[in-house]
């Protein structure tokens, strides 16, 4: 008897979290955002027709005391920066999405990575569903040499990339970009919801049963966020972000998940005719060209994982000319500083709510550690009463709603890495002081402080 075809059904998706629902919702009843709907059609399974399932050797349930508890095998990509935020390098097995805007360098550090891979001798499948075999060789002539063992191919179809692997068995893949995958098991067109969660699973399928490293790379929406379901950014094992002006040098490589290793270090690139080139000294990088003598300029220190990385944070404080005061935050959150300035004005009694204030990271770097705190503090009040703060000088501290200066984590390392740069003076906690260790100490000259009230008496 003969079975009886799929039958075609309409679902709808919420693109923000990959919600399904049976008709068109305007909010998300789950993740609450609005126009995020959409209509796909996909198909109903078949009733009565059961596989046979079959246990092979990774399905087979085992006991805790069986499985091999060894570390993962990392391989090094050639690029420290790129390690570090992996963790220490590519784990065998991984599916890794790299995510950032148009014209990034997603496609060139990638490439790069593909390089110093295949210069070892290990083999690699470079897939593009976007470019030409010869774009990409224009493209490779400014990375560098290539050997052999990197393999291109421009397809679209799952299908028969899937069989590409089976014949020339890689130990990396790269896929650029997963919003041109097609499967052909969901009906539906490339880079919408359904192919998009179907090609991640047979990307993901392929990485485990064979062990192959993935690399994906997908588009951003307009709120900087991979397109696409949120449940892509669940499915895989490590997501990162370039990030970064385009039509500036710089590039910041950040994990937001990471199976294997910290979601808190970053990678800082600089992008030159020859490619993304790694910069080991980002402190350096983020404080060349400070001007010297200017008011509103402070140098903060910042916990990026395990590495500290001093920032210059400028802010400008001028009289509004209308009712209501404008605020500019860049690198900052905006309401951080709206809390900020809120506390100078209830616990010192500055009149910021008659002044535009503007404050900015330079360098494009963002940061969301509270230690940068007193940073903004002190170049708000720099720039309010027009005093310059020394150049040798250096802060870090969380300040609190009642204008308290609380300690931070890691103080000898940020004060250690200060003092590297020529830094001699430094503001901090009162209750970090005390846990100071001479060596990072020696040579850097600490100032303690309990309040608010305390850093403005220094001016």
């Amino acid at each position: 008897m003969p079975q009886s075809r799929a039958k075609e059904k309409t679902i709808f998706f919420c693109t923000s979290c990959g919600n399904e629902s049976g008709k068109w919702f305007g909010k998300c009843p789950v993740c609450g955002e609005f126009n995020t709907c959409s209509e796909e059609k996909v198909r109903e399974s078949v009733k009565g027709v059961k596989r046979a399932a079959v246990l092979n050797e990774e399905s087979t349930p085992l006991p805790l005391s069986k499985i091999n508890s060894e570390q993962d095998e990392r391989i090094k990509s050639g690029i420290d920066e790129f390690d570090r935020v992996l963790g220490g390098g590519i784990v065998k097995g991984s599916l890794v999405l790299l995510g950032g805007d148009p014209g990034i360098g997603k496609s060139t550090i990638l490439l790069e990575v593909a390089r110093n891979l295949s210069n070892d001798g290990r083999k690699l499948l470079y897939v593009s569903g976007e470019e030409s075999l010869s774009q990409i060789k224009m493209r490779a002539k400014r990375v560098g040499n290539f050997s052999d063992s990197l393999l291109l191919m421009t397809e679209t179809d799952l299908s028969v990339i899937e069989e590409a692997i089976e014949k020339a068995a890689p130990q990396l893949v790269i896929i650029d970009s997963i919003q041109t995958m097609y499967s052909p098991e969901a009906e539906a067109a490339p880079g919408s919801v359904s192919q998009v969660r179907a090609s991640t699973a047979t990307l993901m399928r392929l990485s485990k049963t064979k062990g192959i490293t993935i690399f994906v790379i997908g588009h951003v929406t307009k709120e900087g966020n991979v397109a696409g379901p949120r449940v892509l950014e669940h499915m895989v094992d490590t997501v990162l972000y370039l990030e970064g002006d385009r039509y500036a040098s710089y590039r910041i490589l950040r994990g937001v998940k990471n199976r294997f290793g910290s979601t808190n270090e970053i990678g800082v690139f600089e992008m030159t005719g020859s490619g993304l080139s790694e910069v080991p000294d980002p402190s350096g990088y983020m404080l060349s060209g400070r001007p010297e003598g200017a008011s509103g300029s402070v140098v903060a220190v910042s916990m990026e994982g395990t590495r500290p990385i001093l920032i210059e944070i400028q802010a400008l404080v001028t009289r509004s000319n209308f009712g209501m005061p404008r605020r500019t935050a860049v690198g900052i959150d905006i309401n951080r500083v709206n809390l900020l300035m809120a506390v100078l004005e209830k616990r010192i009694g500055l009149k910021l709510s008659e002044y535009d204030a503007y404050v900015n990271i330079t360098g494009g770097m963002r940061m969301n550690e509270p230690a940068v705190d007193l940073g903004i503090v002190m170049a708000i009040v720099s720039s309010y009463k027009d005093k310059p703060i020394d150049d040798h000088l250096f802060c870090f501290g969380e300040v609190g709603l009642s204008g308290e200066v609380r300690s931070v984590s890691q103080a000898d390392q940020r004060i250690a890495e200060a003092h590297k740069l020529g830094f001699d003076k430094c503001i901090l906690p009162k209750a970090s002081l005390a846990k100071l260790s001479k060596e990072s100490s020696s040579g850097v000259k600490p100032y303690g402080v309990s309040f608010v009230s305390d850093v403005v008496k220094l001016f």
